[in-house]
C-alpha cells in the first residue's frame, strides 16, 4: 500500500507525484514532504521462568492481537526515555535497568495510511521485589484505551514464540533475538 496525496498541500496542483519511494514532490511549486520513518519502543519484561508480559491491543491495527508493552516516541524524547514513559502510561508501573536488545523495521497501518516504523525493543527483568509475574501483574493498572488486559505467556522456544498471535512482525523477531541471546 501506497499513501497517496490527491492533491499538493501547498498550491492545490493535482500532479503531485511519489517520488524514490520516499517523499511527494510538486512539480509545480516544487513542495516536496519526505515520508520519514516514525520511531517506537517495546519492551520484553521477563521473569526468571522464562514468563514474559504481553497486552492485549483495545485498538486497531490488530486491535485483540497480542504486544509488547511500548508505542511511539514522542518530539523530543529519546528512546530510553520513551520505553519509560509508555511503561508508565500503559502499565502504571514504574521500570528499570532496561537494556537495548534490538530494532526492526515494521509496517504500522492506521486509519488506511501506511506508517514505516523504526521499533526500538529493550528488555527488563521482572523487579526483584516481587516473586513472580503474577504479583507483578496484580499492582498494574492498564490503561484502557490501549489495553484490554495483560497476559503471561511462558516463551522458551521457537514453538512458543510461533504460537503466539502477535500483532506485529517485529515482536516476534524480537522475541527470536530475545531467546537467542538467553542461550548465548
Amino acid at each position: 500500500m501506497q499513501n497517496k496525496f490527491n492533491m499538493c498541500p501547498q498550491c492545490g496542483s493535482k500532479k503531485i507525484e511519489w517520488r524514490d519511494g520516499k517523499k511527494w514532490l510538486c512539480p509545480d511549486c516544487g513542495f516536496d514532504l519526505y515520508c520519514n520513518v516514525a520511531a517506537a519502543v517495546g519492551i520484553v519484561l521477563y521473569d526468571k521462568e522464562g514468563n514474559i508480559l504481553f497486552e492485549v491491543r483495545a485498538k486497531e491495527p490488530r486491535k485483540g492481537f497480542l504486544c509488547l508493552p511500548g508505542g511511539f516516541v514522542d518530539p523530543d524524547e529519546s528512546a530510553e526515555d520513551a520505553v519509560v514513559r509508555e511503561c508508565r502510561e500503559e502499565l502504571g508501573a514504574e521500570v528499570h535497568g532496561t537494556e537495548f536488545l534490538c530494532s526492526f523495521p515494521n509496517t504500522y497501518e492506521y486509519k488506511n495510511i501506511e506508517y514505516k516504523t523504526c521499533d526500538i525493543f529493550f528488555k527488563t527483568k521482572l523487579p526483584a521485589k516481587y516473586q513472580n509475574m503474577e504479583d507483578f501483574v496484580k499492582t498494574l493498572h492498564r490503561e484502557e484505551s490501549e489495553v484490554v488486559r495483560f497476559e503471561i505467556r511462558r516463551v522458551q522456544s521457537l514453538d512458543d514464540v510461533n504460537g503466539l498471535a502477535l500483532a506485529f512482525g517485529s515482536a516476534h523477531k524480537t522475541l527470536l533475538k530475545f531467546l537467542e541471546e538467553k542461550d548465548d
